[in-house]
Parts: C-alpha cells; structure tokens; sequence
C-alpha cells in the first residue's frame, strides 16, 4: 500500500516542479519576445538614420527635375520662358558675352575688318549659340542632380523594402515566442491539474483503500 505522506509528498514536488516550469516558460517566451523587439526597434532606428543621411539629396533632385523639366518646356505655361531668362540675364552669360565680342571686335580691328559683314554676322550668331550651349550645360548640370535625387531616393526605398522584410521576420518570431510561451505554461498547468486524477489512479490501482485509514 502506497504510503500516503510519501505520496503527498510527491505529489507536491510534482506540482511545484510543474508552476516553476510554467513559469520558466512565460520567462522565456518574453526574453525571445523581448529580443525581438529589440530587434525591430533597432531596424527602424537604423533605417530613419539612412532616411535622414539621404534626405538632402533627395530634395535636392526634386527641384533639379522640375527645372530640366522647365527647359524641355514641359513645365506650367512659361515656365520654358523663365527658365531662359534666368540663364540669359545670368552673370555667366553677361560676362561671357561680353568677352566674346570683345574677342570678335579686337580681331575684326587687327585685320581691318571692322565694318565687314562678317563681323556683323559673327556678331549676330554669337548671342544665339552662347545661350543654345549654356542652356544645354545647365540641363546636363541639373540632370547630375536629378540623377543624385533618383539614386538616394532608390537607396531609401531598397532599405525601407529590407527594413520591413526584416521587421516582419522579428514580429514572426515575436509572435512565435509569445505563443510557445502560452502553449508551454498551458502544457505544465495541465499536468499539474491531472495530477490529482493520477494520483486516484494510484491509490484505486493499490487496493481502492485510499491513505490506508
């Protein structure tokens, strides 16, 4: 016959040995979660960091677009206009023209060609392909900010793209985590409230005589 004080003894390591390792399974589950929420702070740390670095860049080709945009005439009704304005009352332009008829006027007067036609017509012509080549060196000049603008804003997108993959994969294992947890406390409850079931089993499978009273 089982003793009975040898059995309640048992018994109630049983069930303290079955709360601790509930709660060794809450524990766990919340260090992983903890980790994984560590881990996705960090992602979203990391990512405003790049977002910041590559800020300027980015508005710098916004506006960079909008001009080359303005030059093709593409822009709102005349913008092509203004845009040629600002390049032809320039400083740029100004000091360039004036120190190429200059060069035009100083050789027509070295080779006594000064009332010439020709010099009229190289006059007339200069003005013309001055502005065409500046306006053309400023689009291009603006297209390498378009291009910085197009390639950090791509930057950001990729790490945002990475970024939510990887958070995803942490709030997966978070939620892993959590409910290993659950289903691990729910396993050593479970056992601890069969316990009493088992323990009848014993003393009915000894004789039915209970603690032998």
């Amino acid at each position: 016959m089982p003793n009975p004080v040898t059995a309640l003894v048992v018994g109630g390591t049983q069930v303290v040995g079955g709360m601790m390792q509930a709660d060794a399974a809450e524990d766990a589950a919340n260090i992983q979660a903890g980790a994984a929420g560590q881990g996705i702070a960090e992602q979203r740390r990391q990512f405003d960091a790049l977002q910041a670095l590559l800020k300027p860049y980015t508005e710098a080709g916004i506006p960079a677009l909008g001009q080359q945009q303005a030059l093709l005439g593409m822009g709102t009704p005349g913008a092509q206009q203004q845009a040629i304005n600002a390049i032809q009352n320039g400083p740029q332009f100004q000091a360039l023209q004036q120190q190429g008829e200059n060069a035009i006027l100083q050789n027509a007067s070295a080779t006594g060609g000064l009332r010439g036609g020709n010099v009229q017509g190289a006059l007339a012509q200069f003005r013309p392909a001055l502005l065409s080549g500046l306006i053309e060196q400023q689009y291009n000049r603006l297209g390498g900010l378009t291009s910085i603008g197009q390639n950090a804003a791509a930057g950001v997108g990729n790490a945002g793209m990475t970024t939510g993959a990887n958070v995803a994969n942490l709030l997966g294992q978070q939620g892993a985590a959590l409910a290993g947890g659950e289903l691990g406390q729910a396993k050593a409850y479970g056992q601890i409230l069969n316990m009493p079931a088992q323990y009848l089993g014993m003393q009915m499978g000894a004789g039915g005589k209970g603690f032998g009273f």
